[in-house]
């Protein structure tokens, strides 16, 4: 699976996130701690800045070569910062069927959204499911489609559900558009393990979302991630255990020891000035990080310098 951080706080230098921490995210698409493969499939990032001539759209850079051999990012990261920002190193299979191009690497901005979306996950079959969801999508949507990735169609099917930018408009969004997956592979007959692992990103605001299906497209898939992942890799229930994985959250504000690890530490939700959604933590101790446990969405804002955070249950 593919590797997803997501900012939102006071404007801070983009390579406290993407390159200084010891499990920074360009790090992670060589070694990432919680996955066995590297990261080779292209990579990106989208931030808003003050500092950007239009503050209010989105810088978005993606290449389509591992993060760690990108020559660009030692030069273009230092030199901004950010107040939101989503990361992406995408993972991809090992043969000459992946798509290794700009189009398919994270994350995706279209035109008439404030939202840019990237994932750690999988809908196979999502070509063939297409005959049922494609009815669900919006053609100024659909139009903007530049690449072949499952993600970029997801990204048009949850637009196209959003009534509205509300935290309730999202969440309704997310539980429909599962609902509308589970449906498809049920009459279609292509049931198969999704992985819904996403950021959708706006200024100022982050949803996370940790949900899927199983093996059999059921929507309450159970089991302890912990002991299915002891199966090895290449299994079912390795698999499984890669649905049913947490994500990773952190609440905090600017370090104030010049000795600390990262230029952020965690603190109560009272002092929070800057929160992390991410596919794991940025640093080898993981203090300070929680989870976001599988059928969960969480909401993050930073309003006045005051960042809160709100999880809520997933109805599929």
């Amino acid at each position: 699976m593919c590797r997803v951080l997501a900012y939102v706080g006071p404007e801070i230098p983009l390579e406290e996130l993407l390159l200084t921490p010891s499990n920074s995210l360009v790090n992670q698409a060589l070694d990432p701690e919680h996955y066995p493969d590297l990261h080779l499939a292209g990579w990106g990032f989208g931030v808003w800045s003050e500092h950007l001539l239009t503050p209010e759209r989105p810088l978005v850079y993606r290449r389509p070569t591992a993060a760690f051999y990108d020559d660009n990012a030692g030069r273009i990261i230092p030199s901004l910062q950010a107040s939101t920002m989503l990361g992406h190193v995408r993972a991809a299979a090992y043969d000459a069927a992946a798509v290794i191009v700009d189009e398919n690497c994270h994350p995706f901005s279209f035109d008439e959204t404030p939202w840019i979306l990237a994932q750690n996950g999988d809908l196979p079959g999502w070509m063939l499911l297409q005959r049922k969801l494609l009815e669900h999508c919006e053609d100024r949507y659909l139009k903007q489609m530049r690449g072949t990735t499952d993600t970029e169609f997801l990204y048009v099917l949850l637009l196209s559900l959003l009534d509205g930018d509300s935290d309730d408009d999202v969440q309704r969004a997310v539980e429909t558009m599962v609902g509308l997956i589970a449906r498809a592979m049920a009459d279609l007959d292509l049931p198969a393990l999704t992985k819904l692992k996403m950021a959708l990103v706006s200024p100022n605001r982050v949803i996370g979302i940790n949900v899927g299906l199983g093996h059999q497209g059921e929507t309450d898939p159970a089991g302890d991630w912990r002991e299915l992942r002891e199966s090895g890799a290449g299994t079912d229930d390795y698999a499984l255990s890669m649905l049913l994985e947490p994500m990773y959250l952190l609440l905090g504000r600017r370090a104030l020891d010049d000795e600390a690890s990262s230029g952020f530490e965690a603190c109560d939700e009272d002092d929070a000035t800057l929160a992390m959604f991410a596919s794991e933590p940025l640093t080898d101790d993981e203090a300070g990080w929680s989870h976001l446990e599988f059928g969960e969405i969480v909401f993050i804002e930073n309003r006045g310098g005051r960042t809160t955070r709100r999880i809520r249950r997933l109805s599929v």
